[in-house]
């Protein structure tokens, strides 16, 4: 794979309230190369968000190393080396489309700032740079929250299940909004999910984790050609290809189920 731009090395993360211990991840290693889209599945519960907020800096690990371009995630924060999408897309209602892309422009000093009115024609939605996030539908706020992500020109976006929120005809074409921007952008691209269709549609791999405490239950290579076009979705690769996920998934549900 060459050097990794991401590196997650024996990850443990355990949460504390009081005398109770919760354990979300444990003994996590995986890496992340640079322009690759990686999909972190697993079940409800299984520490994927909690991975994604490790390698952001926005929370630390109980044990282990993770590493973004060779540094540390508050170094890669504060170099402005990473974007992230959340779940909701966290725009600011009294600020335009526009505005909220520019944010990061007006907060911080970017070493190669991108154009913000490029950026929205980006993701098709120049007409709509005057307009604020009342006005525009759950599909185009996420667009422009990935425009405001894009905007610091950063190596890696983070996505923790951006399109959850949303109803399967526009999750499935944002799935493809995203495809298309992160093949004019060479972005290297970590996204959550608790879709097996998704994962397996949008990545070059896939990295499933366990039930909780979440570990690396299997890594697996995503066999299909690219570019990816909806109607790969109704052939025989894709359903084997997905049968193999849900597999992983099974299995390790099957032995946490028989530990119980």
């Amino acid at each position: 794979m060459g050097r990794a731009l991401v590196e997650v090395d024996a990850v443990s993360r355990v949460f504390t309230s009081g005398t109770a211990r919760h354990t979300a991840l444990e003994d996590v290693s995986f890496q992340v190369a640079p322009g690759e889209f990686v999909a972190l599945l697993g079940p409800s519960g299984c520490g994927k968000s909690t991975l994604l907020r490790l390698i952001a800096d926005i929370i630390p690990p109980t044990s282990g190393r993770l590493t973004v371009a060779g540094d540390s995630p508050e170094a890669a924060r504060r170099a402005g080396l990473f974007g992230i999408v959340f779940q909701e897309s966290v725009l600011f209602p009294w600020l335009t489309a526009l505005a909220n892309v520019e944010l990061p422009l007006k907060v911080g000093r970017p070493a190669r700032p991108r154009d913000p009115r490029e950026l929205l024609e980006l993701v098709g939605l120049r007409e709509f740079a005057g307009y604020y996030p009342q006005q525009l539908s759950g599909g185009m706020r996420q667009r422009v929250a990935l425009a405001r992500a894009l905007v610091t020109d950063p190596q890696l976006l983070l996505m923790d299940e951006p399109f959850a929120a949303l109803d399967e005809i526009t999750r499935e074409a944002m799935g493809n909004w995203l495809l298309s921007v992160w093949g004019q952008t060479e972005k290297t691209v970590l996204f959550v999910t608790h879709s097996v269709p998704e994962a397996v549609y949008l990545a070059d791999r896939v990295v499933v984790l366990s039930p909780a405490p979440g570990r690396i239950a299997a890594v697996l290579p995503i066999a299909l050609p690219r570019p990816r076009r909806p109607d790969l979705k109704d052939t025989l690769p894709f359903f084997e290809q997905a049968a193999a996920v849900r597999r992983h998934l099974s299995l390790r549900e099957d032995v946490t189920a028989g530990l119980a």
